[in-house]
């Protein structure tokens, strides 16, 4: 019992200190491949092949770990993240940057991204109770959004400083990225702490040659599953957190202090709306929760550039956050609730991919809108328009999929 609440603890602390990294990193990367030299199409193209790699990466690592070992896939995505840090930190080089954006672990976005949210998915599965399911998975989302968003203030107010001391900006996003690779090297350390519980149970074992991508009796579910979540996904990727601080960035002038304050905000509102998402859950349901609190959040991102001022479009920014998780933790927990016990990790690592293919396409498609004035504003419409079709398709697809605690 010991073991499995020390595992559990660990697995909370591994996601803190990720999602500081990739809120660290996310304000400041864009602004980065700007002073490195690459344009607004260059910059949406690496963010793509980015968000590709991640979804090349994710596939081999989530499909390989039981039989590999979770553990060890960990400190693999780990020695990934250090691997992007450092190239990009040494070189400017276009094609350099794509490979290692393609091999590496990095995120744009500031969300999750790699294979770590499968496996540990998976992992935590295994360690809690049924009934405890969607409030650890709330609370697993709420630390990984209050890290986000001190990592986006830090790196922002580091970048500041920086600035203001006399530091050229592309030195001062050179340090951003140095932090980066630093705390890819400490997650390598606290992965090795996790112990053998975390792994596959022989005795779950299903034969070999009736398994799809580690996938049985639950197939049909998760590919459908799994597209509905790409098309979400794709919205997601047009307006990445990289891709929104470089619109405000432009739009008003915002410097990176600013952004870092800005993002802060919204990553602690986004995360307090997840934990109350299990809350809701418990009263209408995962589906219902996903869905009436999604579309919301979305009219309010189409509201975002059409606000006449920084004021109210820092306003309208936030008051989507304080509702836009909601989703996530009831997306995942009912992913893991509708498909069988040896199935979880697959389920996990395909609907991630899906997730990942759907989000690459994306920025370079925002890169091209940026770079044409007329049509800045329009990443965040077309995200928030296609999010509300998903939301529909959701609800009409899965409305009558119960998970077993809705059943009884």
């Amino acid at each position: 019992m010991q073991t499995l609440k020390t595992d559990t603890h660990l697995l909370f602390i591994t996601r803190t200190v990720r999602l500081f990294a990739y809120g660290f990193l996310s304000v400041a990367l864009a602004l980065y491949l700007a002073q490195v030299g690459l344009s607004e199409q260059e910059i949406g193209l690496l963010l793509t092949l980015t968000l590709a790699g991640d979804a090349a990466i994710t596939l081999w690592i989530t499909t390989s770990a039981d039989r590999i070992g979770r553990k060890r896939m960990l400190i693999l995505g780990a020695a990934l993240m250090v691997l992007a840090g450092v190239v990009f930190v040494l070189t400017r080089n276009l094609m350099l940057l794509i490979l290692t954006a393609i091999i590496g672990v990095i995120s744009p976005s500031g969300n999750e991204i790699g294979p770590f949210l499968s496996i540990e998915q998976a992992a935590l599965t295994q360690l809690v109770p049924d009934e405890q399911r969607t409030k650890i998975f709330a609370w697993y989302n709420l630390v990984g959004s209050f890290a986000t968003a001190l990592g986006a203030l830090s790196s922002g107010g580091l970048a500041q400083i920086l600035q203001n001391s006399g530091v050229t900006p592309l030195d001062s996003y050179r340090a951003v990225l140095v932090g980066y690779a630093s705390i890819g090297f400490l997650l390598i350390l606290l992965f090795a702490g996790l112990s053998p519980v975390i792994e596959v149970k022989a005795a779950s074992a299903v034969t070999p040659g009736k398994r799809t991508l580690g996938l049985h009796r639950s197939r049909g579910v998760v590919i459908n599953l799994s597209s509905l979540f790409a098309m979400d996904a794709f919205a997601g990727g047009l307006i990445v957190q990289s891709i929104v601080a470089f619109w405000f960035h432009v739009k008003f002038g915002v410097a990176p202090a600013m952004l870092g304050i800005i993002f802060f905000g919204a990553n602690v509102l986004a995360g307090i709306s997840a934990l109350s998402a299990a809350r809701i859950a418990a009263r209408i349901g995962l589906i219902n929760t996903m869905v009436f609190t999604h579309i919301p959040s979305n009219i309010l991102l189409m509201l975002v550039p059409l606000m006449p001022n920084l004021s109210l479009a820092i306003t309208v920014l936030l008051l989507r956050f304080s509702i836009s998780q909601m989703d996530v933790p009831t997306r995942q927990s009912y992913t893991m609730a509708v498909v069988s016990p040896d199935e979880r990790s697959a389920a996990s690592g395909v609907t991630s991919i899906a997730r990942s293919v759907g989000a690459a396409l994306a920025p370079a498609l925002s890169g091209q809108m940026l770079a044409i004035p007329a049509l800045m504003g329009a990443p965040f419409l077309f995200a928030g328009g296609i999010k509300i079709v998903y939301d529909l398709l959701l609800y009409r697809s899965f409305r009558a999929v119960k998970p077993p605690e809705e059943k009884t």
